[in-house]
Order: C-alpha cells, then sequence, then structure tokens
C-alpha cells in the first residue's frame, strides 16, 4: 500500500511540473508571436503619436458653457382652434372614421372641421442685446403667439420678423435691452473631430448641454424640400444629443462662439440615435442679416443642374457618354446642365464643366457649392475655376435672383435709400383695425423716409394700389416701381387713410 502511495504521489507531481512548464512555454511563445516588433515590424504607437503614450483630454467645456447657455431661450408657441372647409380636410376621403373617431362630425356632413388648439416648443438664440433672436422656421411657422422664456426665467411675448424656409431660419424679436447674446464664429474654420456643445431645452426640460465631436460637414439630408421647393442644405453633423425641442438652439465651439443653429436629427424612432444637425453660421448670418434689413432673403441663384451624390461606377460612365467628360469623383461639382436665361449661362458654362473652385473656396460637393452661393446675393460679381477638357479655366459670373432677373439687387438697393425699419404687421393689430396684413414703420432711419412727412408708426397697406400683407409684398411692389413709389394706410387710433409720394429715382 505504502509503494502505491508513493508511486501516485510521484505521478501526480510529474504531471503537476509538467503543467505548470507547458503554461509558461505557451506564454512566452504566445508573447512573441503576437508582439508588435513580429507583426510586419509595425510601430507600437498610438495613432498621430509618437511618444507611445495615449492621447488626453484636456477641453475644458464650463467657460464656453456659461457664457452662451444665457443667450440660448426657450421659445412656446400656441396655435389657435381654427375652422377649415371639409373638402381640404385630409379625413374626407375617411368618412366613416370621422364619423365613429372625430368629436366634430363636419367632415362627416360637408361641413367645417376643426383643428384643436396646438402648443409646441423649441430653442433659440439672442444675438443682439436688443432682443433679436434666431431660431427654425419650423419652430414657429403657422403659431399665432410665440413667448420667449430667458435663462433667469423671464417670460416675454415675441414677434416674428421674417422667416425664409429654404434655410429653415426664422429671426423674431422681444422688447428688451441689455440681454446676453452670442458672437458669430466662423463655421468655415470647422474641423472634423473638433468639440461642440449643443444648447437648447429638449423635451420641455431646463437648458440642457450636451457634448460631441464634428463627424461631418455639407450634409445634406433632404428634410428642407418637406417646406421649401427650394431647399437649401449644408448642414454640419455631430454626435452631440440633439432631441425635440433642441431646433433652433445653439451649436457653439469651445470659445462659446456660435458655429451653428441645431435644426434636426437623424432617427428611426424620433428620438436622438447618434446624429444632429446644425446650419453653419455662415449662412445664418448672410439670412438673418438679409431678414431685418429687407424683411426677406436676397438670395441669388446660378442657374445649373448638378450631378447627383455618391455615383456609383455605372452612374459616373452613364454621365461621361452623355456629356463626353471624364469625371473623377471628388474633384469637384459635374455641371449636368445650364439653364437657359440663368448666370451661369450668361458666364459661358457648359454642361459637363466641373466647379472646382467658387470665390476662391475649394468645393467638391454640391451642398458645398450651394452653401457658398448662399452667402452672395443677386447682382454679386463671383469668380469660378471650372475643369473643361482638362484643363482649368476662370469665369466671372454675375449671380441672378431668378432666371434672366437680378430684380432683387434693385429691390435691395431701393431699400436701402428708402432707409428705416419696417416689419410685418402682427396678426393682433391686424385683427383689431380689420386689415389682412400690412407693414409697420418702427423707424424712420436716415434715408428718404425720414425726408418724407411719414411718421414713425405709419402702417401701410399698399404701394401704388396694390394691396400688401407683408415686408416681402412691399419689396416686390416697390421693385416694380420706376423709382416713384405711393405709399397707402393708416395710423393706428386715428381715422381716416393717408398716402405719401416717396421718390427713390437716384
Amino acid at each position: 500500500m505504502n509503494l502505491n502511495l508513493k508511486n501516485v504521489m510521484a505521478i501526480i507531481g510529474i504531471s503537476a511540473c509538467t503543467t505548470l512548464v507547458s503554461i509558461w512555454g505557451f506564454t512566452r511563445w504566445n508573447y512573441a508571436s503576437n508582439s508588435f516588433e513580429n507583426i510586419g515590424k509595425l510601430p507600437g504607437n498610438y495613432a498621430s503619436f509618437s511618444n507611445g503614450t495615449a492621447p488626453t483630454t484636456t477641453v475644458d467645456f464650463t467657460p464656453a458653457a456659461s457664457a452662451a447657455s444665457p443667450a440660448v431661450v426657450h421659445i412656446k408657441t400656441k396655435t389657435n382652434a381654427k375652422k377649415v372647409d371639409a373638402g381640404n380636410s385630409p379625413k374626407q376621403r375617411n368618412p366613416f372614421f370621422d364619423f365613429f373617431g372625430d368629436e366634430n362630425l363636419g367632415d362627416f356632413f360637408g361641413g367645417p372641421r376643426i383643428i384643436p388648439e396646438q402648443r409646441a416648443s423649441g430653442s433659440g438664440v439672442l444675438i443682439t442685446a436688443d432682443g433679436y433672436i434666431v431660431t427654425n422656421n419650423h419652430v414657429v411657422n403657422g403659431a399665432d403667439e410665440l413667448t420667449v422664456t430667458l435663462n433667469n426665467k423671464k417670460n416675454y411675448k415675441a414677434k416674428v420678423i421674417g422667416v425664409d424656409a429654404s434655410s429653415d431660419l426664422a429671426v423674431i424679436k422681444i422688447e428688451e435691452r441689455g440681454l446676453p447674446y452670442l458672437v458669430y464664429g466662423n463655421s468655415d474654420d470647422i474641423k472634423l473631430g473638433q468639440w461642440v456643445l449643443a444648447i437648447g431645452y429638449p423635451l420641455n426640460l431646463d437648458v440642457t448641454i450636451t457634448a460631441g465631436i464634428i463627424s461631418a460637414k455639407n450634409r445634406s439630408i433632404d428634410i428642407n424640400s418637406r417646406q421649401s421647393d427650394k431647399p437649401l442644405e449644408s448642414f454640419l453633423q455631430t454626435d452631440a444629443a440633439v432631441n425635440q425641442g433642441n431646433s433652433g438652439g445653439a451649436l457653439v465651439n469651445t470659445n462659446g462662439e456660435l458655429v451653428g443653429i441645431n435644426s434636426a436629427i437623424m432617427s428611426p424612432t424620433g428620438s436622438y440615435a447618434g446624429y444632429s444637425y446644425a446650419i453653419p453660421v455662415n449662412i445664418v448670418k448672410k439670412v438673418v442679416t438679409d431678414i431685418v434689413k429687407f424683411g426677406t432673403v436676397q438670395r441669388a441663384y446660378l442657374g445649373v443642374s448638378m450631378a447627383q451624390e455618391e455615383l456609383s461606377d455605372e452612374q459616373i460612365k452613364k454621365l461621361e457618354g452623355e456629356l463626353n467628360v471624364k469625371y473623377k469623383a471628388g474633384e469637384g461639382v459635374l455641371i449636368t446642365s445650364v439653364l437657359e436665361g440663368g448666370a451661369a449661362k450668361a458666364a459661358g458654362l457648359k454642361p459637363g464643366d466641373v466647379i472646382s473652385k467658387f470665390n476662391g473656396a475649394q468645393i467638391k460637393t454640391a451642398p458645398e457649392l450651394q452653401e457658398q452661393v448662399a452667402r452672395f446675393k443677386p447682382g454679386d460679381k463671383v469668380a469660378l475655376i471650372v475643369k473643361r477638357n482638362g484643363k482649368d479655366t476662370s469665369l466671372e459670373v454675375i449671380l441672378k435672383a431668378k432666371i434672366g432677373t437680378v430684380d432683387l439687387t434693385k429691390s435691395s438697393k431701393m431699400a436701402e435709400k428708402l432707409g428705416g425699419k419696417l416689419e410685418t404687421v402682427d396678426k393682433v393689430t391686424a385683427q383689431k383695425n380689420d386689415i389682412n396684413g400690412g407693414v409697420v414703420i418702427k423707424d424712420l432711419g436716415t434715408g428718404v423716409l425720414s425726408k418724407s412727412r411719414i411718421e414713425k408708426g405709419f402702417i401701410i397697406t399698399s404701394v401704388n394700389e396694390e394691396e400688401i400683407k407683408n415686408v416681402e409684398d412691399f419689396y416686390d411692389s416697390i421693385k416694380k416701381s420706376n423709382g416713384a413709389i405711393k405709399l397707402s394706410g393708416f395710423y393706428p387710433g386715428f381715422a381716416g387713410t393717408y398716402a405719401f409720394i416717396i421718390n427713390l429715382k437716384d
């Protein structure tokens, strides 16, 4: 028994030693065969770092957050209940549903249908100390009442100064002074991977700040086509968390400068799913300046059709055959057609040309080209570099407002000469005075208006006997004139109508 026990113990000891030696040997072999020195002599450093150390984050977001958040506001909207004709109701196509599912049976019986009062909210950004706020068009569009809540919880009634559905931007105003406001940054300087903060009022929460990086530039997601037949999209894409209610809020850099206005998210659920989109501040500046100064956007057009993004090899070959050109994706924007009477046609652009530079800016995609054009107004001269037959060609283009015209340039020049500050009459004033709309003179300025007999507060209801309802109608009317315009209207609280002849001739 003792001999057998000794044999068993010896066997166990030998097995244990063999196991330990095997584990030690395998570990050494595995380390050697998988070390950087043995895999094709690859370097053992982190990407873009030569000292063999991992990157560290030293960005402090607190100064930017502290500086920017007081200038971001909460916008609450109210749309009054409305009666709509049954023929215009989408439910009219299903009267059975209306009969059993709608409290208002007007649709079933052919009468009017009531759309109940609606309330919503979004965000906005103060851009001046006297209360001008930029937000999204889709935040304020159709609203009958706007309430702005500041970071300090003070509430103000706001009015719409102007909107631009193409870029999904709007300008509203509250009556206050000495307000905190954000300084414009430069969206051209934004780099991929750069830290940014999204600030707004999502999901009816108090001011909320999220951080992320710029993950793409010049993105087009075809969302503005829902509200405009001339959509403008060249979004900054970021992974900063944005939800419903963030629309119109600020995207700021780590210096606290405004670099974008948050506008949309890409999501299968309607809530944040990793990607959000902001309108670059360089577009915002142009649109806001035009709205405040002229009441409408002075938008220029090049007058070309462009090849779609992300073409397959087969599609590129087909286009090359149709246009008799050689095209390499990424070298610029391929022009597929040039519109008759447009700015491009007048400048000599041809189908098959590839625009590689627009006024000095490098162009690789259609959204980049759209963004550059959007920064100019009709009548502006810009320099193009196009590739034609393998060679670079320089062209000078005079941008137009629409095909064959530069009418907006005329109206903008006349507006500058007119001077003053004009705003669309708000709905309350219009209802109180039983008018369809009009334009109120908020300030006479230093132009022709200041030298006329018109006084501040006058409401213009027609130009040259043509009824106007808003500032855009006003400028459409004055651009039709030969320089002399008749402004008709009234002073609120006073009986009678008045007419004034204003001469805007050179």
